[in-house]
């Protein structure tokens, strides 16, 4: 029968599949079947050759921030890309500054308009950060929950109560995570590293983490930062997780000093983490400095790539875009053969989903209806393109078409 399916994919490719000539049926939001031949459904589109995976996975995004570079300059920016990033403490100070301005009105149209942005490229999940501090207060937590309640039929938002100003040096942000947890946040935030000493970023975590305990939420981090090879926020998380029993609910992020780690102390750091179920998300392209993500991956743990920024005072680009960061993470992480370029993929899906928690992501009977159509017939062409999807699905249904077509003029054919 005809409507069989709600919606059926023909001529896909699939990443487990050489050939093309795969449809994907789609029924009630979920996928009910994958056969190699003709399905028929209510609606079809045609994906032409191309590569269809799951969707995008955003595990990383300042999204109270996004869009304001204008308001700071690039002060913050040149401090905080220095070579060594010795200078990234200051640059956090200096981006401090926007959040004299905060209102949740503007915070609401700007998130919501980098949300819509990435569910064009595909994002179907995004894990996104909100500074809840004395300075910023509850502007960007308000902000933050009102658009992902009204794009939870498009987009699974995750919002992180985030004290970027520290929480023994901002005396009172503590206070504004627990009201921010009880508004409805969704992730316990922190930043140790920004503390002055390591007794009081021990307090910090300690403090975010029994929130995180009370409240029965997982932890975001941003850990050990800079470029300073004393830093050890990332052993002092895990083992704060491990003492709370808090295992696979936590997210190390950045940790840009562990490229600086001596060799034997990274490996037992390795051993930590993997006790602790920690995972990590890196954003490569915003610093001069990143995580050791390949050798993370290679020991078993879970590695993420985030878009981090967008056009504010750390990053002054960004188009909401994972292929665009795999595509530079390509790049800065030496990650270029065509063994990497499925793994860099997969830090964009799959291994970003693990990272959030999501199941079932993934092109399978039974599993959620969230695909991408790409402009490309493998993981390779797409990200040398990084373009747009053809075509979003989420929840079972088309939310975004993308066309490029450039028309040469006065050029004779060959």
């Amino acid at each position: 029968m005809r409507d069989r399916y709600d919606l059926v994919v023909t001529n896909a490719r699939l990443r487990s599949e050489p050939e093309p000539g795969w449809s994907i049926g789609i029924k009630d939001g979920s996928i009910q079947g994958i056969d190699k031949g003709l399905l028929s459904g209510h609606l079809e589109i045609d994906a032409e050759g191309n590569l269809v995976t799951e969707s995008f996975v955003d595990p990383h995004l300042h999204l109270c921030k996004v869009y304001t570079i204008t308001m700071l300059g690039d002060a913050a920016l040149r401090a905080y890309t220095g070579g060594s990033m010795g200078a990234a403490m200051t640059a956090i100070e200096l981006a401090s500054a926007v959040k004299d301005h905060y209102e949740e009105d503007w915070i609401y149209h700007n998130a919501r308009r980098a949300l819509l942005e990435g569910l064009g490229h595909g994002v179907t999940h995004a894990q996104a950060f909100a500074d809840t501090d004395t300075r910023a207060r509850l502007e960007g937590v308000r902000a933050l929950l009102r658009v992902r309640d009204e794009l939870k039929d498009v987009m699974a938002v995750q919002v992180v109560a985030f004290p970027q100003d520290g929480v023994v040096r901002d005396a009172g942000a503590s206070d504004y995570v627990r009201e921010a947890l009880e508004l409805g946040a969704d992730v316990v935030g922190g930043i140790p590293w920004i503390e002055f000493t390591d007794a009081d970023a021990a307090a910090h975590i300690d403090a975010m983490l029994d929130l995180a305990a009370e409240f029965q939420r997982p932890a975001a981090m941003l850990v050990d930062d800079a470029g300073d090879p004393g830093l050890r926020t990332t052993e002092m998380l895990a083992s704060a997780a491990l003492e709370r029993e808090l295992i696979d609910r936590v997210v190390a992020c950045h940790a840009r000093a562990m490229n600086l780690y001596p060799e034997p102390y990274f490996r037992r750091l390795v051993g930590l983490v993997t006790r602790a179920r920690m995972t990590f998300v890196t954003d490569p392209h915003t610093g001069a400095l990143c995580t050791r993500a390949l050798d993370l991956l290679n020991a078993g743990i879970p590695v993420a790539l985030g878009q981090d920024d967008i056009a504010d005072a750390y990053y002054p680009y960004g188009r909401h875009n994972p292929l665009e960061v795999a595509f530079i993470a390509s790049h800065v992480l030496g990650a270029s053969s065509f063994d990497d370029m499925e793994t860099l993929y997969d830090m964009v899906t799959r291994q970003a989903a693990r990272v959030l928690r999501i199941s079932n992501h993934g092109v399978e009977v039974g599993y959620p209806a969230n695909l991408v159509v790409l402009d490309g017939g493998s993981v390779w062409e797409a990200l040398t393109r990084h373009g747009a999807p053809r075509y979003v699905i989420s929840r079972g249904r088309i939310v975004a078409e993308s066309k490029s077509i450039t028309q040469l003029h006065g050029i004779g054919d060959e």
